[in-house]
């Protein structure tokens, strides 16, 4: 009897990638999880770290979170989630250009953002008094994989949500993780753009000519670009994922200008001491009453400081606005109103 299939069972998958290049990570070669698991009969030990992370609650959360604009009332504007799947689809092409482990650049990408505050990077502001040496995004992913949700990943992957900020030192340590360093300040630098020229931030013309001669317009082209920059950069080096120095160039002149005219502008931070007040003023209430924390999110080995940066944490954009008028009752001062 004739069949249309094949099965791919897990160690077909596994000698699969032993035809990857030299410096691509192996999931037969991978320094494990904290509590050694039978393995999967289909599924790669990426593979299955992929499906956990899309699975989890964190994960789900991102929907809701800010990007880069607070409280957008516009349908197409950038969210936490949608800034992931674009930075999980450029991780895959760099990859997969390079011969590299598509499905660990994937499982990368997609967990990379799950420890985000509420209100995006001026969440990480608002928390720093109550976090000894300041709290980060990249660090509380790595505690939600491992403790909140304990989704018992492979060293490798949470190795590179730990690290995928090019703030944290030491670098990650596959080539990757190298890949989602890049497809992440790709993915927002080029979405960012398009969401200010949106929201009236920028004109389409505004960009530094330099940018626009080298990677093109916001967008498709924009992307494209740099992924080509990357995919020759790499080739070129043979040892690391890097850019072509005059596209890195014109990245790191695309970048100033948009923490210049974008990121620190009234439009998308604006309202930021409206943000502020309300992650703080969380904080604080439920400091005072630690037993209101679920239990479900809780962790109890945990001092009362950290129970409440977890859960604080953890809340979407929509949720803590909800929770701290239920709490304050805020006046007209405390409300966050909609973009556009």
């Amino acid at each position: 009897m004739s069949t249309s299939f094949r099965l791919t069972d897990r160690a077909a998958r596994e000698q699969a990638e032993q035809s990857l290049a030299p410096g691509a990570a192996r999931s037969t070669a991978s320094r494990g999880r904290v509590r050694p698991e039978p393995e999967d009969p289909l599924r790669t030990a990426y593979e299955r770290d992929r499906d956990r992370i899309l699975h989890a609650k964190a994960f789900r959360r991102l929907k809701h979170k800010t990007q880069v604009f607070l409280h957008p009332d516009g349908d197409h504007f950038v969210t936490r989630l949608t800034h992931t799947l674009q930075v999980t689809q450029v991780a895959r092409s760099l990859a997969a250009a390079l011969g590299l482990n598509e499905t660990l650049a994937e499982a990368i990408a997609l967990g990379h953002d799950v420890g985000h505050s509420p209100f995006g990077h001026i969440g990480e502001d608002a928390l720093e008094p109550y976090v000894p040496g300041g709290w980060h995004h990249a660090a509380q992913g790595v505690r939600i994989v491992e403790v909140l949700e304990d989704l018992n990943l492979t060293w490798e992957v949470r190795d590179g949500i730990r690290a995928h900020s090019w703030k944290i030192d030491p670098p990650p340590t596959t080539r990757e993780a190298e890949c989602v360093r890049y497809a992440d300040r790709i993915g927002y630098l080029s979405h960012d753009a398009l969401d200010a020229v949106r929201a009236g931030v920028l004109r389409p013309g505004d960009l530094p000519a330099r940018a626009r001669a080298v990677f093109g317009e916001p967008g498709s082209q924009m992307v494209g670009a740099m992924i080509d920059a990357v995919v020759a950069g790499s080739l070129a080096d043979g040892g690391r994922v890097v850019m072509e120095p005059d596209a890195l160039e014109a990245m790191h002149e695309l970048r100033a200008f948009m923490f210049e005219r974008v990121y620190g502008s009234e439009v998308a931070a604006g309202q930021k001491h409206v943000a502020v007040g309300v992650i703080r003023r969380l904080v604080e209430h439920y400091l005072e009453h630690p037993e209101q924390i679920p239990a479900s999110y809780r962790d109890p080995a945990a001092g009362t400081m950290t129970q409440v940066v977890d859960h604080v944490t953890g809340m979407t954009d929509r949720y803590a606005l909800t929770t701290h008028d239920r709490l304050f009752d805020a006046d007209a001062s405390l409300r966050m109103t909609p973009l556009l």
